[in-house]
């Protein structure tokens, strides 16, 4: 669920110290009696991680002393701020004189009431400085204040005309605009950013799309938009301008968009040359965090705890994804974390080497840390030849058995050399990377994904009555909070319920979570009759409710960890009824609920809809006996509190590791990585082939990108694309704009279409 309400630029952060150096973009903003929110959108814009600008607002004519004054105070508050004067002539002319009085290569339009995401100015920059077919790039837009909603339309040429898929808010090459006619002042208060893609998409030119929600646009009643809307003759006439423009525009051109995978074959990592440090106000330690994703899992949580209670005045922490989409937890992330960036949404693979030594160069970052992901664990040989006075550690939250012949901790493990300190989140897992992996146990260090007690208690108050709202009334509860995914066995879940109904009819088992099985587990619920037993809620904002009106805890998983929502039901003094899998015997024994063997193996029966026998009573039979013992339930409630509140919580994992942080800085730690990084780069291209090598298999496997699919044909990825720029480069000839022409009469028109027809009846007869 979006929240509209996580505006940015609400505060300023002043993370910099004046900025002298030359300017790399210009962002340029038209201005008229603007001052309403103009604060908000300066805010935003002091906010970016890309200082390396100047901004031009030009003040077109303001009539208010008030809109007047603030430029003067905003423009004496950062010297690159540049406020240019003229007469009123409208947002196009005032754009177009940004960008006669700009230093820069690189023109950013922003009106003077939107907002930027912090990353964006320097998302934009980067993915056009590695993409220099493409002139301009835009970002999803979330439309805010008066109209609430997220703009992520695929961009297609051909849907031009009808629609504009492209938020005026983007980054553009100033040489488009060495041509007058792309921009003209004429276009004034009619929909001229629409008239400007429609020109650019004329000439080919075609646009990068960064497929993140980086663009906040402000929607009002009195805006320009909403002037047209009121209007119906003006609008129609402009809907014929459009037509008119539209018939120039090349169908086929497509954005240049990304997924996670290479666009070069076999292409090296490379340094860039552009790595200005940044100027820093403060001395804190910078920390990397190298994640695979935002999802809701209990991995991610951890990497989002860490960002969030990790001493503010010692760290400062970042964060860069490495696989495509899975960010439900993204304005989460950003709300706690300096920085975001998502490689895969504006990068191809072979530049995100790059991207990482230009953030740690750019950031003076101390200490990387790799946290399951799995690009990450490949580019740390490289990294720690590069920088070699950096600490590289990582952390491993599970095994990984059948995933990748053991998956994160085997990589961990073949990558030990490089790695100076290696977290677990618990001790199962810890077993299984020494007798298994053989690394060494000296260099790990047990560091539980902790729970805040203070919002997990039995004496917190809850928002909302669970078994007033559901209609369960005094029934014994039991309660199934997880992803609705195979690893957690819901249709065993389903088993069990249907057993324990037998012996205790009025049984309620609450069913939290949602997940890809959800729609087929609801399914069997109806099919089995077994609605009045078994509650489905799906995904909630706030579990602690459903805590309080259960009576224990049910995880019945084929694979975990060390399971979060055991703590936190344990918090919440709940029995707890366990697979005695993974490390679960850590916090489940028979003080605080039962633990029951697992009699299904992962590699045979992962995604099973058959169970033994014996299990589903071993269950039913631990359940009816808790709920038949208020008793026993209250004891091994509070036992389990006092479990978790030993060392599980998260003030203990902070601390455990703000210790362990300090230790990577001693003396003899930097010499021994110094050394390292040494001996490593005595092998050069054998470690960045390493890290080629392995680009290649990820970008083959993934089976979602076009040039795997060429690939498979017998093609490369590389004739691919050569292949798409020979194709643009035919979009602009005049044979080609005729055969358009053509096209789109056989489709538009009346009488094409009916041309059109036989020509279909004509192709099937001669095949």
């Amino acid at each position: 669920m979006f929240d509209y309400s996580q505006e940015p630029g609400r505060t300023i952060n002043n993370i910099y110290d004046k900025i002298i150096a030359t300017p790399l973009v210009s962002i340029v903003t038209p201005y008229y009696n603007g001052s309403k929110y103009l604060e908000q959108t300066f805010n935003s814009v002091q906010n970016q991680t890309f200082p390396w600008f100047e901004w031009i607002i030009v003040n077109d004519g303001s009539t208010g002393a008030e809109d007047v004054e603030l430029l003067s105070i905003l423009s004496k508050q950062d010297a690159r701020i540049r406020v240019v004067n003229q007469e009123n002539q409208g947002a196009t002319a005032a754009r177009n004189r940004g960008v006669k009085e700009s230093k820069t290569e690189y023109i950013f339009f922003l009106d003077a009431d939107d907002l930027l995401v912090n990353t964006f100015v320097e998302t934009a920059y980067v993915t056009l400085q590695r993409q220099p077919e493409a002139m301009w790039a835009f970002a999803d837009t979330v439309g805010f204040q008066e109209q609430e909603y997220l703009w992520q339309k695929e961009f297609r040429s051909e849907n031009m005309p009808q629609e504009n898929l492209l938020p005026y808010c983007s980054m553009i090459r100033k040489k488009v605009f060495d041509d007058p006619t792309v921009y003209p002042n004429e276009s004034r208060n009619q929909w001229e950013d629409y008239q400007l893609w429609l020109r650019l998409l004329s000439k080919s030119y075609v646009p990068v799309h960064i497929r993140l929600p980086l663009f906040w646009y402000r929607r009002l009643k009195s805006g320009a938009l909403a002037k047209i809307e009121k209007d119906p003759k003006g609008k129609k006439e402009l809907e014929n301008k459009i037509k008119e423009l539209a018939k120039d525009v090349h169908g086929g051109l497509r954005a240049v968009t990304f997924g996670g995978n290479c666009r070069s074959e076999f292409s090296k990592p490379q340094v860039w040359e552009e790595a200005r440090a940044l100027p820093f106000r403060n001395k804190k330690t910078r920390i990397l965090l190298v994640i695979p994703h935002m999802a809701c899992g209990g991995a991610d949580k951890f990497n989002l705890d860490l960002l969030k209670n990790l001493p503010k005045e010692k760290y400062d922490v970042g964060v860069i994804t490495t696989v495509q989409g899975e960010s439900e937890w993204r304005q989460e992330f950003q709300k706690y974390a300096s920085e975001v960036f998502e490689l895969p949404a504006f990068l191809f693979m072979e530049d995100w080497a790059g991207f990482l030594h230009y953030y740690i160069s750019t950031r003076d970052v101390k200490i990387v840390m790799n946290l399951s992901s799995y690009w990450g664990y490949y580019a740390l040989p490289w990294l720690r030849m590069k920088f070699p006075e950096i600490a590289i550690i990582d952390c491993v939250h599970a095994e990984g058995t059948f995933w990748r012949a053991g998956g994160y901790p085997r990589v961990s493990a073949a990558l030990d050399f490089v790695l100076e300190k290696t977290f677990v989140t618990n001790d199962f897992t810890k077993n299984i990377l020494t007798s298994k992996y053989n690394k060494p146990s000296e260099k790990m260090q047990v560091v539980y994904t902790g729970i805040n007690e203070k919002e997990f208690a039995p004496d917190i108050v809850s928002k909302i009555n669970v078994r007033d709202k559901y209609e369960i009334g005094n029934r014994p509860t039991v309660l199934y909070l997880c992803r609705i995914v195979p690893e957690k066995r819901p249709f065993l879940m389903l088993e069990i319920a249907d057993s324990v109904r037998k012996q205790i009819p009025d049984v309620c088992f609450l069913v939290v979570g949602s997940g890809p099985q959800l729609e087929e587990l609801e399914k069997a619920i109806n099919r089995r009759k077994l609605n009045k037993n078994v509650i489905v809620t799906g995904n909630v904002d706030d579990a602690v409710p459903f805590y309080h009106a259960a009576d224990l805890f049910l995880l019945c998983s084929i694979k975990e960890g060390l399971s979060i929502t055991t703590m936190e039901a344990q918090l919440m003094e709940l029995p707890v009824i366990s697979a005695d899998i993974g490390s679960q015997y850590e916090l489940v024994d028979d003080s605080t609920g039962k633990l029951i063997k697992c009699r299904q193996e992962e590699k045979d029966d992962f995604d099973s809809r058959e169970f033994p026998k014996d299990e589903i009573i071993d269950y039913s039979d631990a359940i009816v006996e808790m709920l038949t013992d208020k008793n026993s339930l209250n004891n091994m409630g509070k036992a389990g509190r006092e479990r978790v509140l030993s060392k599980y919580t998260i003030e203990k994992t902070i601390e455990t590791l703000d210790e362990e942080f300090q230790r990577l800085f001693m003396d003899e730690a930097m010499e021994k990585r110094k050394k390292l990084a040494e001996s490593i780069s005595e092998f050069d291209a054998s470690v960045a082939d390493y890290l080629v090598v392995y680009q290649e298999y990820e970008s083959i496997s993934s089976g979602a990108n076009e040039p795997s699919f060429w690939a498979n044909q017998g093609q490369t990825g590389s004739v691919y694309y050569s292949a798409e720029k020979q194709l643009q480069s035919i979009y602009s000839l005049r044979s080609w704009r005729i055969i358009s022409k053509l096209h789109n009469f056989l489709r538009n028109n009346a009488v094409g279409r009916v041309i059109n027809r036989f020509l279909d009846i004509f192709r099937f007869f001669i095949k």
